[in-house]
């Protein structure tokens, strides 16, 4: 691995060398300061593919997972849409033991609790992402889901959240609810759809996007899709990391 931006010693940050688990989550830390934060974690192909065959693991890496593995062990809670559960297969977070001690000096919990946002609530209920999770799962949806299906989210287990005054889930009150409990460092891991919905309300904070070397063609999506903003909203690179070819990028709102 090698640090490309920022540099500050040449003769360590920009030749390969070993990266533990304790440089990368110094290198991925969240802001010190109070307030929520909301971190996006994409992968995208050279000709702009988030997926290949509707999943993402055919362009990641080995150390993509690390990094993967790493802001989900930083975050407090993980913000995912129903149609990525369904298409990778979701699990519940575990505990890792090599982020025990940083996670307890954060005041945070062995494990984040996995978010999932969903209008139609179109949810297999049995899974264990719902039914034995570390942490229990919550299910954010707006005031008019069906009844019956809210009921089958709270007998498995999944903690309801509104946060919408329709079907739909409004993305920045849903934002602020998961702030109200206390879950204030946000990963998003998508999909397109739900991270475009993000940027359309000008929530996203900061965009960790993992451009991989390969070429897919076809007709796969974008990292973020949906409606589009009236103006481009600017982000700043803050960190450049190189692997193999597969190149780490953050970038955070100017």
């Amino acid at each position: 691995m090698r640090r490309l931006f920022p540099v500050t010693d040449p003769t360590t940050d920009t030749r390969d060398r070993e990266w533990g688990l304790d440089e990368l989550a110094d290198a991925y830390a969240y802001p010190a300061e109070d307030g929520v934060w909301l971190r996006a974690n994409m992968v995208s192909s050279l000709d702009g593919a988030a997926q290949h065959e509707g999943r993402s693991q055919p362009l990641s890496s080995d150390m993509d997972m690390q990094i993967f593995g790493t802001l989900r062990a930083l975050a407090d809670v993980v913000v995912v849409g129903a149609e990525t559960v369904r298409q990778e297969g979701y699990r519940p977070a575990r505990a890792r033991d090599a982020f025990a001690a940083r996670r307890a000096a954060a005041g945070q919990g062995p494990a984040p609790a996995i978010a999932v946002v969903s209008a139609s609530l179109d949810l297999d209920f049995t899974l264990p992402l719902f039914t034995s999770p570390l942490v229990p799962t919550l299910v954010l949806t707006g005031a008019a889901a069906s009844p019956d299906r809210l009921a089958a989210a709270g007998k498995a287990g999944a903690e309801v959240v509104i946060a919408g005054d329709g079907r739909g889930v409004d993305p920045a009150r849903a934002v602020r609810a998961l702030a109200d409990r206390g879950l204030r460092r946000l990963l998003t891991e998508g999909g397109p759809r739900m991270l475009g919905q993000f940027i359309a309300a000008g929530v996203l904070d900061e965009l960790c996007l993992t451009v991989s070397p390969t070429l897919t063609a076809g007709d796969a999506q974008r990292i973020a899709g949906g409606p589009s903003r009236e103006v481009p909203e600017r982000f700043v690179l803050a960190s450049l990391l190189e692997e193999a070819g597969f190149l780490f990028t953050r970038y955070r709102r100017t």
